[in-house]
């Protein structure tokens, strides 16, 4: 059981590796309400994308609900001409988060007589959260006049997570109380901030372990808090 959790959590982790280097719909700019912010103002606004040229539409509230004002006409960003209004402005936008993650770093404070441990496991878990994305747009001339638009994304999230992973059992962290190494099978929880700008993602995470079998009696790091180096893969 404890190879087939392994080889499954291995898996998980070289598909989020991977996904590392892929975009997500969240880290690109795509039709959807944001709130726009100018020099000036905030403002909630409609983006519509076709190919490289931007409409911003502005919106109104009708019962409640966000909808588009198609009364006027919107602001139409091009990728060619000289554009002179508003041409660094920001859009952002807050969502709810369900993340993979994964945490390949722990780093434990020392216990009785045993010393601060760096470990590297396989683990995974679901991670919920509050998200933030911000695109940070500019337009600038290059040497043919033309205008190109540059994104660049920013996303921020905190959240909870829970998950499992493995820990290896030896008498150093069971002082003594163990006379054989094995891998254990753990539990673990806790709380994340997840920060990326365009492909590159990393948080940091506060958690605790449970280890899930007969010897959690005598590990020291049953329910000791750990800080750690975290990565994640969006689901949503």
């Amino acid at each position: 059981m404890l190879k087939k959790t392994t080889a499954l959590l291995l898996f998980l982790f070289l598909l989020n590796s991977c996904s590392v280097m892929q975009k997500t719909a969240k880290k690109d700019l795509i039709d959807d309400f944001y709130t726009q912010k100018t020099n000036k103002e905030k403002q909630k606004v409609y983006a519509d994308i076709i190919d490289d040229t931007l409409h911003i539409y502005a919106t109104k509230l009708t019962k409640n609900v966000l909808k588009v004002d198609t009364t006027q006409a919107p602001k139409v960003f091009l990728p060619v001409g000289k554009n002179k209004d508003n041409l660094e402005f920001s859009l952002s936008k807050t969502s709810f988060d369900i993340d993979f993650l994964t945490i390949p770093l722990k780093y434990r404070f020392s216990k009785k007589n045993v010393q601060p441990q760096l470990n590297t496991n396989l683990n995974g878990a679901v991670y919920l959260g509050y998200r933030t994305d911000r695109y940070f747009i500019n337009y600038k001339l290059n040497p043919l006049q033309k205008s190109e638009r540059k994104t660049t994304h920013i996303g921020y999230s905190v959240g909870i997570f829970s998950g499992l992973g493995n820990t290896l059992m030896s008498p150093t962290n069971t002082n003594d109380k163990l006379l054989q190494e094995y891998d254990g099978l753990v539990w673990s929880k806790g709380i994340a901030a997840i920060f990326g700008v365009n492909s590159f993602t990393v948080g940091l995470s506060i958690g605790y372990d449970n280890l899930m079998d007969h010897n959690r009696n005598v590990w020291i790091y049953e329910n000791q808090p750990w800080l750690g180096l975290a990565f994640g893969l969006n689901l949503n």
